[in-house]
């Protein structure tokens, strides 16, 4: 997810592993090597830890075991017990430091700072998509949906893990890493304002902030490629190919949330992008990718007019 780049945040439930316990001395989430044999006990339960884990290293990893025995069909997809209840923020680890979006420094534009600069801000847009990719399958886990609904957001969170994982490593051949810039705290927001709606989770994350990496990312391709890195460029085309199918699952289960209730997808967008998403949807729109994702004009040209 790549959405507001151009703009540019305890107890773990009844998961069984085989991992040792944390020790009443530390807060932090364990590393990767203490989940390799993690298995959650339910869906939800696995999309609890991700969200919760302070540690990088755990947050994809269990993203990775709870997709794989999501898949493998070995998971229910909640327990009884109450202990799935999502975390109100974030698991995040000591840096980057967060700021208000207001208070971040200007960004280096040029050279080898300027294309760490950028690759910062993407890492986090996308360490955010984990989260809040994870946190609706937590979250709504007790609605009465189809499980190829869960099937396609387990897969939309594991590709955004994916994307930081690719991230990251590209910051570490540049002799940086994840954390060495700060970073804003905004994006959670929008987990904030649609903890109870899924419609309204569908219209903004999907279909707002990942619909705006269709439009931006093309470009920051092609500079990519006239700054001599193929290397950042390719990364830049898995995100943007995989953006695409997950703009495409927004808009199938928005409308099909609006086929439920009997109303005009179009119109409800609308409404909830409104109530939702602060800031306007700021043009150029890539309208042929969008529209390929079944996100047709109707949906955000009449919002740029309005709120833009």
């Amino acid at each position: 997810m790549q959405g507001s780049h151009d703009n540019a945040s305890r107890p773990l439930g009844s998961e069984t592993h085989t991992s040792q316990p944390r020790t009443s001395q530390t807060r932090v989430s364990p590393g990767k090597a203490e989940t390799a044999d993690y298995t959650p006990a339910s869906l939800a339960c696995g999309a609890r830890r991700v969200v919760a884990s302070r540690s990088l290293d755990e947050k994809t990893h269990v993203a990775h075991a709870t997709a794989r025995a999501w898949f493998g069909r070995s998971l229910s997809l909640r327990l009884r017990t109450g202990s799935e209840r999502m975390p109100d923020q974030p698991g995040r680890p000591d840096t980057p430091i967060l700021l208000p979006p207001r208070d971040m420094p200007k960004r280096a534009v040029g050279g080898t700072s300027g294309r760490i600069a950028l690759l910062h801000s993407i890492a986090h847009i996308e360490l955010n998509a984990v989260d809040l990719t994870w946190d609706m399958v937590g979250r709504f886990a007790d609605r009465q949906l189809p499980r190829s609904f869960f099937d396609d957001w387990v897969r939309v969170g594991l590709e955004e893990a994916k994307h930081f994982s690719l991230l990251r490593r590209r910051l570490e051949d540049l002799d940086s890493h994840y954390g060495a810039l700060p970073a804003h705290h905004g994006l959670w927001e929008a987990a904030e304002s649609t903890g109870d709606d899924l419609a309204g989770r569908l219209a903004v994350i999907p279909l707002v902030l990942e619909a705006r990496g269709l439009d931006i990312t093309p470009p920051m391709i092609d500079k990519a490629r006239e700054r001599g890195d193929p290397e950042t460029a390719a990364i830049l085309e898995i995100i943007y190919r995989d953006e695409k199918r997950h703009v495409a699952f927004g808009a199938k289960w928005f409308r099909y949330l609006c086929d439920k209730e009997r109303c005009d997808p179009e119109r409800r967008f609308q409404d909830l992008v409104r109530r939702h998403f602060k800031g306007g949807l700021k043009p150029p729109f890539n309208d042929r990718a969008r529209s390929e994702a079944g996100l047709t004009p109707g949906f955000y040209r009449p919002l740029a007019r309005l709120i833009g």
